[in-house]
């Protein structure tokens, strides 16, 4: 027989029964937890946190129930004291909810061994993703959910949603795996079973957060509960909404979010795979209306609906394996506006054809889908366009007014979509497709100053003048780590081209290499005796350069740990640098931004200087380069951008649209666009094309 170490940082738990000390970790072996809870098997890692185990509880015949363990190895008072609530809070929503048989009951909650456990009842089933993905596996295309399968989940899931808002309890998080099918549902009630309520949070009058603290899933949570930390009954009504969506189309709302921000909900019918019902596309619009209060205000108005509606026929029946094929045949209301749509496709009469070309539609015309108030108005005056040396046509798409707030630095998620930009109150996230903010994290204690993602976009990280750097989760905003070690405030950062590694520096002079997955410094450098103000790695992560407010760029052999060469030694302050990389390999070639107005490329190997760009009036202050493009952006104190040929030198065009001091440049991956930062307190989106 197996027994498992409960020690959240054991490699490997899975231990002998007659062991009394871990063979992985040493750590004292506990048969039973609380002289009561055998473990059996982990049943997930929560990350820091500590695990989910699966257990037999000797109280009760050695009944299945599930253990949450919770041990965070993280740094942060905040973080931690936050993580405690919600611990603590998902064991009161249990207790106080756990009565209705559609929710798990808590059957214990203490502290053991500097770690919390919640006790709860197993729930034997799947969730809804897991049971969606199963019954995909035959057939993409037949295997989502009919109509009627969509109105039995909203009749079985939402008396369970009126009966937890009835009594003050907001859930935040309702996805399909966060309701579980139960195998052997109980009489006369529904079988599905609704779980995680760690973010669930007690009911009040014009419920709101601290910015930051929203809690939620992005393309199933709401504008009001991502952006603005707001969570009322509606809020899990267009989560609901949401699932609802997933399960009949099979398409993730998060996928559509991240490429269109809140505008897909606009046009969800177009990702339909069979017409539906009027009624339920009613239903399932006010569900998903952006605007909360044009939404359903309780489960019990939804109910109301969807029973009214239970005399009309379901225009398809449920598919089944004799189906795969052919769809059946069926009359179309040439007045149904969902119908219409469609009729062409359901002519065709061939399912595998018609999937192809839907597939093919959608790539081919995914701008389309993007409503028009989110594309550029060409005629607009903001968005005139110039032409740029004949092949480049550049257009202002969007101007962001920060009002009392001020950014200075810009990072661009490699997918386009998303971009972080600091903040006098922590760190905003954006949507490039709606030209929206998304959400806002105030993990620091003081001003943010600098941010940056890493190459996968899936964290970015964050330093200020608290003079700690804090690592996120891209996707979900919560904080995954903070580093400390410098003595003063934090003014760059770069990650290294395979992510491992993030340099850090800022006001003590040093540069600092730290092991992203671990959190552990690496290296320190003090070789400049003034404020670092920018770093970035070649290619392959070989190098490192460093920027000074002392005059000199270093370059560093991060493989050696090691000063390889000065490049520069003056009085003029560098203010930002970038490496030049084209086909994935490193051209010799290093951008400088420095104080005596003009902008500098060096070979970082030999220390030779290439080339000076001559154009600005006063110091420049920030620099990006697109290789893809041969082209280089440039800000100043004078207010202007300018456009620089690489290759070249050639200055292509200057850019006039920002009051103040252009603080940060930042292109995307495939240089479409390039975002700008002022001290004007505006952001600005710029659209590029080449022809």
């Amino acid at each position: 027989m197996t027994i498992y170490c409960l020690n959240p940082d054991c490699p490997n738990p899975l231990n002998d029964d007659l062991n009394q000390f871990c063979i992985s970790c040493g750590a004292a072996i506990l048969p039973l937890l609380r002289n009561r809870f055998r473990v059996i098997r982990v049943l997930s890692q929560e990350g820091a946190f500590g695990k989910t185990y699966l257990a037999q509880d000797s109280d009760k015949l050695n009944e299945v129930c599930v253990i949450k363990q919770l041990a965070p190895r993280i740094e942060g008072n905040w973080v931690q004291n936050k993580v405690l609530e919600l611990f603590e809070k998902e064991a009161q929503r249990l207790q106080e909810l756990g009565g209705h048989p559609q929710i798990p009951k808590l059957l214990a909650y203490f502290e053991q061994d500097n770690c919390l456990y919640l006790v709860q009842e197993f729930i034997d089933g799947q969730n809804l993703l897991e049971e969606l993905e199963k019954r995909r596996q035959g057939d993409i295309w037949l295997r989502c959910y009919s109509e009627t399968e969509i109105r039995e989940f909203l009749l079985n899931l939402l008396p369970v949603i009126q009966f937890i808002h009835e009594r003050g309890v907001v859930h935040r998080d309702i996805k399909p795996q966060n309701i579980i099918r139960r195998n052997s549902p109980k009489e006369l009630m529904g079988d599905l079973v609704l779980i995680d309520f760690g973010s669930s949070k007690e009911l009040k009058p014009k419920l709101q957060f601290k910015i930051g603290t929203s809690i939620g899933s992005h393309g199933y949570s709401p504008i009001e509960q991502i952006r603005d930390g707001i969570a009322l009954p509606a809020s899990d009504l267009f989560s609901v909404g949401a699932t609802s969506f997933h399960l009949i189309t099979g398409i993730s709302p998060f996928k559509l979010w991240a490429e269109n921000g809140y505008s897909w909900m606009s046009s969800w019918e177009k990702y339909l795979n069979y017409p539906i019902s009027d009624e339920l596309g009613d239903i399932l619009d006010k569900l998903l209306q952006k605007d909360i209060q044009q939404r359903y205000q309780s489960a019990a108005e939804v109910i109301v609906d969807l029973k009214k509606q239970q005399e009309y026929s379901v225009v398809l029946p449920p598919l089944t394996l004799a189906d795969e094929q052919v769809l059946p045949p069926t009359e179309i209301p040439s007045n149904n506006r969902k119908y219409t749509k469609l009729k062409g496709l359901l002519m065709a009469g061939v399912a595998i054809l018609i999937f192809f070309a839907g597939e093919f539609w959608y790539w081919k015309n995914r701008e389309a889908q993007i409503p028009n108030h989110d594309r550029i108005n060409q005629t607009s005056i903001e968005s005139a366009a110039k032409i740029v040396d004949n092949r480049i046509k550049l257009a202002l798409s969007k101007t962001i007014d920060l009002n009392y707030d001020v950014a200075s630095s810009i990072a661009i998620a490699p997918d386009s979509k998303t971009m972080v930009t600091n903040s006098n109150f922590g760190v905003r996230l954006w949507s490039l497709v709606t030209k929206q903010q998304i959400s806002a994290f105030s993990g620091h204690m003081l001003k943010v100053n600098v941010v940056a993602i890493n190459p996968s976009g899936t964290q970015f990280a964050s330093g200020g003048d608290d003079k700690t750097i804090k690592i996120w989760n891209l996707a979900t905003g919560q904080e995954i780590r903070t580093l400390k070690g410098h003595t003063q405030p934090i003014h760059a950062l770069a990650f290294s081209p395979n992510g491992k590694i993030l340099a850090t520096s800022g006001l003590d002079n040093s540069v600092k290499l730290w092991n992203v997955s671990t959190g552990k410094q690496i290296v320190s450098f003090d070789s400049h005796n003034h404020k670092v103000s920018s770093l970035a790695f070649d290619s392959v992560g070989k190098m490192l350069a460093s920027a000074s407010f002392d005059g000199s760029i270093k370059i560093w052999d991060t493989t050696n740990k090691k000063l390889l060469r000065t490049l520069a030694n003056n009085l003029s302050k560098v203010y930002s640098i970038a490496f030049i990389t084209k086909a994935g390999k490193v051209s010799n070639n290093l951008v400088i931004g420095s104080y005596n107005n003009n902008i500098r490329m060096w070979n970082p190997t030999t220390g030779v200087q290439i080339r000076t760009f001559k154009g600005h009036s006063q110091s420049v202050t920030s620099i990006a380069v697109n290789p893809q493009k041969n082209l280089m952006a440039s800000g100043s104190n004078d207010q202007t951008i300018k456009l620089w040929n690489l290759n070249s030198g050639e200055l292509l065009t200057t850019i006039k649209g920002h009051s103040g001091k252009v603080e940060s440049l930042a292109f995307n991956s495939d240089g479409s666009i390039l975002v700008s930062c002022a001290s004007d307190k505006t952001i600005k989106i710029w659209q590029i094309s080449t022809f």
